[in-house]
């Protein structure tokens, strides 16, 4: 963070102790803590020894890339809220930008020392396995001689290398990309040297001989040689460093200006990320001076600076299984599965004609998501289908979805995607798909207005003989068919009419931007989702009043939005019993006495990312029951287009809340939200239940 007061500079650094009662306030749990909490709840599963070796280093990995995402957009958000907008606080705990800011970095910085030793644990495992990680210093001098050559050969020429002085511009250390900064001295001159460790050069690097396998890291070989790019030079000192650059840039458009083209206009915000205002210095040496030369020359404070003499990405651990002969390398992962497909619809001559007469549930990874692809298969070649619409927020790298899509309006169906541009991260890849899809003949929206389109909805409209009929997609999840087999979602494929005629009115709407309508059976972000879950919690608060039986059982990725967590405690004080699954951030204390006792918080961290969102309410004889895109936090329930949708069928209904019950009976992986903050391991009552486990069986 650039220096200064009027940047929100945060002054001096706090303990993680002293953090954690600045971030809870009563009931409250800040957004951003809770979030810490979970990403260190990702990090406990590369500490547990239930977990395979292999997926306990992918864990390791997973932790420091959403660490990086949580600095580019959650970090660099609030730096420029304590620059825009300093006296602003959260409306939960109360703080200003730049105390949230201080918070974080001493949170952090206690997780980067659990990061370095939970890698070391990992090394000695691997090291037990047959696989050995060296560093530099470790090499002997054979090995020295044969990693010299290989740096010479093939990471030299990929090397970009300039000498900073009065006639060399400074460097612009561009986003995440490995440097290394050395302390040069030639003919009495001291000089600043700088080397940029092209992303092209193999992460890896095996030693050809010996028993055991043995890989040394590119970062070690540039810390062994890199000095060989500065012949004539003397070395007086060398540090690796990396910076993480504000990557929260605003995409808000003048609705007005029609004349604009917003996918130019997100083109060049793009661009514009790799050079924003830096939010992290990490260096493999904190105590180095160079460190001090570098915090300089980026006008950053030294609290945003961490150490780890490791790595600063460990995305390599992925590729570790490649180096163990197969069968070894499949005894440290997780068995393989396959998603299923149920036999009814194997065996159907038409998923079209199978859909008139059955409701499908799929819960991915579970199920396959391959009846979705082939329904929008068969859409393309049925004569009936007139149109197929569809909203999209992140696809696979290669998308069978955008092909089927293609082919579909090729054969002279209508085809709409309402393609959201502004899916953080994915907005490169979303822009190539649109252009494909436009070529194609399809029609492209970009989403609504300044509201994200994060619904996840297929309407596909038919014609059988005068009739016009709709079978409607509604899921709670991507159409991305390489997530459904790594994260948990639900989806339900209806001929309902009534459904049908309200996605046909949600595209309508999409494509004049019209968010004030009122839908028969959906609820839909920002005009009534909230309001609908409201109304259905309050219905909940009246029957336990009367001495009835109230009830509400959820499971969401993240709880923020302060109005609905109020609602809650007045259930829960009114004698509601609350049951929720929140796998990320939770900013409401469970079981406070006299205000949220009645309220229970779990989380499940495992195989596959719960990425599923179902609210619940009632019993078994008033239940009623919603997936939905959205979780209940302010960013979806007001700024997003979102869909709750109803499950009608009982069947698929009594499904659902089964697997709801399974989860909340998870004594393995899911961890219980306690009145301090704190989450901890479920109490064991009778056998063993991983929930994950017990759905893949």
């Amino acid at each position: 963070m650039a220096k200064g007061k009027e940047a929100g500079r945060v002054k001096g650094q706090m303990t993680a102790e002293k953090a954690k009662k600045r971030f809870m306030r009563g009931i409250y749990v800040n957004r951003e803590y809770s979030w810490l909490l979970f990403n260190k709840r990702v990090l406990d599963q590369a500490n547990d020894l239930t977990n395979p070796l292999l997926e306990r280093c992918k864990f390791l990995s997973i932790f420091g890339s959403n660490l990086d995402e949580f600095f580019m957009v959650r970090v660099g958000s609030l730096y420029n809220d304590s620059i825009t907008s300093p006296n602003v606080t959260d409306n939960k705990t109360g703080l200003t930008a730049a105390k949230q800011l201080a918070g974080i970095l001493a949170v952090v910085r206690k997780q980067y020392q659990s990061r370095a030793s939970t890698y070391i644990k990992l090394r000695a495992d691997l090291d037990k396995a047959g696989l050995r990680i060296l560093r530099a210093a470790e090499l002997t001098p054979r090995q020295s001689e044969e990693c010299r050559a290989y740096f010479v050969a093939h990471v030299l020429p990929l090397l970009s290398m300039m000498v900073l002085d009065a006639k060399h511009p400074m460097m612009q250390f561009e986003n995440r990309k490995h440097y290394m900064i050395y302390d040069l001295e030639k003919d009495g001159r001291r000089m600043i040297g700088v080397m940029y460790l092209n992303p092209a050069a193999d992460r890896l690097y095996r030693i050809g001989y010996g028993k055991k396998t043995k890989l040394v890291p590119v970062e070690e070989l540039l810390k062994a040689f890199g000095h060989l790019a500065f012949m004539g030079y003397t070395v007086k000192n060398k540090m690796m460093m990396r910076v993480t650059r504000n990557a929260d840039i605003d995409t808000s458009v003048d609705d007005s200006d029609v004349e604009h083209d917003f996918s130019e206009f997100m083109k060049r915000k793009i661009e514009s990320r790799a050079h924003l205002g830096v939010v992290r210095l990490e260096v493999d040496d904190e105590n180095n001076p160079l460190k001090d030369f570098v915090l300089r020359l980026l006008n950053t404070d030294e609290s945003c600076c961490f150490e780890d003499a490791h790595f600063f990405d460990y995305k390599f651990l992925f590729s570790l299984g490649n180096y163990f002969p197969k069968e070894e390398a499949q005894a440290l992962r997780y068995p393989p599965f396959k998603g299923a497909v149920a036999k009814e619809l194997e065996e159907a001559p038409s998923l079209i004609d199978y859909i008139y007469e059955h409701n499908v549930f799929l819960s991915y990874p579970y199920d396959s998501m391959e009846p979705v692809v082939d329904l929008l298969d068969e859409c393309a070649k049925d004569p009936r289908v007139l149109s197929v619409k569809i909203t999209i927020y992140r696809l696979a790298n290669h998308s069978r979805i955008v092909d089927a899509l293609c082919k579909a309006c090729e054969r002279g169906k209508q085809v709409t995607v309402v393609i959201e541009l502004m899916a953080r991260f994915d907005e490169e890849n979303n822009l190539h798909f649109a252009s494909k899809l436009q070529e194609a003949g399809c029609t492209i929206i970009y989403g609504m207005g300044n509201y994200k389109v994060h619904s996840k909805i297929i309407s596909i409209v038919l014609k059988e003989g005068e009739d016009i009929r709709y079978i409607t997609h509604l899921g709670t999840g991507n159409y991305n068919e390489s997530t459904s087999k790594q994260y948990t979602d639900l989806n339900v494929i209806t001929a309902d009419t009534a459904i049908g005629e309200d996605a046909v009115a949600f595209f309508r709407n999409i494509s004049i931007c019209n968010t004030d309508f009122i839908y028969q059976r959906l609820l839909v972000a920002p005009k009534t989702l909230k309001p609908g879950i409201i109304s259905l919690i309050d219905r909940e608060i009246e029957k336990a009043k009367a001495g009835g039986e109230g009830k509400i059982l959820a499971k969401m990725n993240s709880l923020t939005d302060k109005k609905i967590i109020d609602k809650f405690v007045e259930a829960s004080c009114a004698g509601v019993q609350i049951e929720l699954i929140i796998r990320g951030i939770c900013c409401l204390l469970p079981g406070v006495p006299g205000q949220t006792e009645n309220i229970r918080v779990i989380s499940i961290v495992g195989r596959f990312l719960e990425h599923s969102r179902v609210y619940c309410f009632g019993g078994e004889e008033d239940r009623v029951m919603y997936i939905s895109s959205a979780d209940l936090m302010t960013r979806n329930t007001d700024k997003r287009v979102e869909i709750a949708a109803p499950i009608l069928d009982k069947e698929i209904e009594k499904k659902i809340y089964d697997i709801l019950q399974t989860m909340l009976a998870d004594n393995v992986k899911a961890r219980k939200l306690c009145p301090d903050g704190k989450y901890r391991p479920v109490e064991t009552l009778g056998p063993a239940l991983d929930a994950q486990n017990s759905f893949l069986k």
